[in-house]
């Protein structure tokens, strides 16, 4: 068949599972399967298709109605790490820490649309042109960020940030150069020793990795709490764990979740440790407080472009809170609640690297008393 046969036997394939009550509502993937083999045996005579075509047809479709159409391949890829979609017809990945073309292309803006809409729908969220931002996870953990016109000029626009499909030790990273053996030593036992850690670093520089990675280590038998505006950590074989995960309003603006509301139900929660995934607003508050109320050993992250910037970013942060609190004061809590820093640098041929930590002493009057305690060597 050629591509015009195979878009024609597809479209009339996707039309007669419209007219039977559409495939991609409650019909499980088993059932979705068994209706896909039954149409495309009915439909597929008229061309005298091969078994080889057949079964191509048949996963193009599944992956049509219930996955994510012609990225599918993508996502299967454990090499690419994002998605990116701009417009129709330029769909890129980064593999490895590069970014690269694809040879993937949508015939036209409304099947880009079409698929952002169907994701949408599977994780209950709404986009449309009077709302046309959404920010979501997918069922598999995997994070998506989506722009329609008029506020993409270019055509509807698509990121997905794929969830790892494993979980990496320090040696792993080690290994990957994210670290040097005696990084990895210090981190391993500033966890044990239950020390206050802070990772700081710019977007795709590997906070969520790291916080993760130091998160297993975390020995069995601590209570931890995670709270996370959407849930990315993977903490393996820990029994007594409990995950929060923050809420967006619905169509209505009602029933929102937010990451302040959780990081305070936390504390009622008798968390050993609480770890939270990423700090971005007057959250940072709560946390703060919390690392100061006995709740010793608790991780977090943030955005930052070197590790004193993310403690001026963390004071920023947490006097977005309103309460009315003085910059000294808030100063004190940051002094107080925060031992470590570990600030990471995505390198220029795309690895991620631990660049800088510091030891946070306590807060003079208008700068913080730090230790250097690792800088990576300039070559």
């Amino acid at each position: 068949m050629n591509r015009k046969e195979v878009e024609d036997c597809l479209d009339e394939i996707g039309m007669s599972l419209s007219l039977r009550a559409g495939l991609e509502g409650a019909w499980t993937d088993a059932s979705a399967g068994q209706a896909l083999q039954a149409l495309v045996l009915e439909q597929s005579r008229k061309y005298d298709l091969t078994l080889e075509e057949k079964e191509s047809l048949l996963e193009q479709l599944f992956n049509r109605f219930r996955r994510l159409d012609r990225l599918q391949p993508l996502m299967e890829d454990n090499e690419i790490t994002d998605i990116l979609i701009n417009g129709s017809q330029k769909v890129y990945v980064e593999r490895t820490g590069r970014l690269s073309a694809t040879q993937i292309a949508f015939d036209d803006d409304h099947q880009v649309y079409a698929l952002i809409q169907r994701i949408c729908d599977q994780v209950n969220r709404q986009v449309n042109h009077a709302n046309p931002m959404v920010d979501a996870r997918l069922p598999d953990g995997s994070r998506i960020g989506a722009v329609l016109p008029p506020v993409a000029l270019d055509g509807p626009v698509l990121a997905i940030r794929k969830f790892a499909a494993r979980s990496y030790c320090l040696d792993d990273l080690v290994h990957m150069g994210t670290m040097t053996e005696e990084v990895a030593t210090f981190l391993a036992e500033a966890v044990v020793q239950r020390r206050a850690i802070f990772i700081s670093g710019g977007m795709g520089s590997g906070k969520t990795r790291l916080l993760n990675t130091l998160a297993n280590l975390i020995p069995a038998w601590e209570r931890i709490i995670t709270v996370e505006d959407a849930a990315e950590l993977r903490i393996a074989g820990e029994a007594n764990l409990v995950r929060l995960e923050a809420r967006p309003p619905n169509t209505e603006g009602m029933g929102e979740i937010t990451m302040r509301q959780l990081v305070r139900m936390a504390l009622r929660l008798r968390p050993d440790r609480i770890i939270v995934g990423e700090v971005r607003g007057e959250e940072t508050l709560d946390m703060l407080q919390a690392m100061n109320t006995g709740h010793r050993g608790a991780m977090s992250s943030g955005h930052g472009n070197t590790a004193q910037d993310m403690l001026e970013r963390l004071e920023t942060m947490a006097m977005m809170a309103g309460l009315g609190m003085p910059a000294q004061a808030i100063r004190r809590q940051i002094g107080s609640a925060l031992d470590l820093i570990v600030h990471l640098e995505r390198r220029a041929e795309g690895g991620r690297q631990v660049v800088e930590i510091i030891e946070v002493l306590h807060w003079r009057e208008q700068e913080p008393a730090i230790r250097q305690c690792y800088a990576r060597e300039q070559p």
